[in-house]
């Protein structure tokens, strides 16, 4: 008897105008299809040398934005010195194929660096690679579950995009107060001085190799950070030999703006 009449109180809810949503599966958000469309934007940045062995050696990740030519990627990681001599060391990114072993070289020039935002442009030769879609980070919200592609350990594990999820733990300030003035360095000067700024703490492990990957909506594909570890890590985590499960990603405004700047 009480089912029925719950059944019977359900019914006439139905006909009063109350609805019951069911979302179609094919409608629900698909990080695998998101992924797929995101992987051929994800570049390796690295130098080349024509009799080192490797040839080539990696340094980081990027991604395809703008027309497409433009890559993305932290300023730390183009910052090093290149070798010069008879035989150059250059500049360039990797873009992987399916077969490791056909990738492709592209030459590359840096475009323009923002050493502040610790964000970076450099631009590569050939044909364009599918853009990124960059949003605002100003409507990122703390427990907003997002998605990185980058290729952790590089080096190591070969250029294969890999995919972390990482939820937004914290909006932090990247400048954190010293206890005493002999512990403050030049670089942490500047930054105070400057105002610091804040980025994303994020509940996930990236690895070196991962600075440069793009942080976006799971199901979107819209990025909305720029992984980073060493630039964050001199003033957040300096007193952690190994950190583990926190990372940190510089908002995508800072990387709209530098893209406004050079007119893309």
């Amino acid at each position: 008897m009480r089912a029925a009449s719950f059944c019977g109180r359900l019914l006439a809810g139905l006909a009063a105008g109350l609805s019951l949503t069911v979302v179609p599966p094919g409608l629900q958000a698909q990080p695998a299809r998101v992924i797929e469309r995101v992987k051929p934007a994800i570049v390796a940045i690295a130098t080349y040398q024509r009799t080192r062995v490797p040839q080539v050696r990696f340094l980081g990740t990027g991604f395809a934005v703008g027309s497409g030519n433009l890559i993305a990627t932290n300023a730390h990681v183009i910052d090093t010195p290149l070798g010069a001599g008879p035989d150059p060391e250059v500049l360039v990114v990797v873009v992987p194929t399916a077969d490791a072993g056909k990738a492709q070289i592209r030459a590359t020039a840096r475009v323009a660096t923002d050493s502040e935002h610790d964000i970076a442009l450099v631009r590569i030769e050939g044909s364009p690679l599918p853009p990124l879609v960059l949003r605002d980070s100003g409507n990122v919200a703390e427990g907003d579950q997002l998605l990185f592609t980058g290729f952790p350990i590089g080096s190591v594990l070969g250029l294969f995009p890999a995919t972390h999820r990482a939820m937004v733990a914290a909006m932090t300030p990247i400048v954190i107060p010293t206890a005493s003035a002999q512990q403050l360095d030049p670089k942490v000067v500047r930054r105070l001085q400057g105002g610091g700024f804040k980025v994303f703490q994020l509940d996930a492990t990236a690895f070196p190799g991962n600075s440069g990957s793009p942080l976006y909506d799971a199901a979107t594909g819209e990025v909305v950070g720029i992984l980073n570890m060493v630039f964050v890590k001199g003033t957040k985590e300096s007193a952690l030999a190994q950190p583990s499960g926190i990372s940190y990603a510089i908002p995508s405004r800072h990387l709209i703006e530098l893209l406004t700047r050079v007119g893309k």
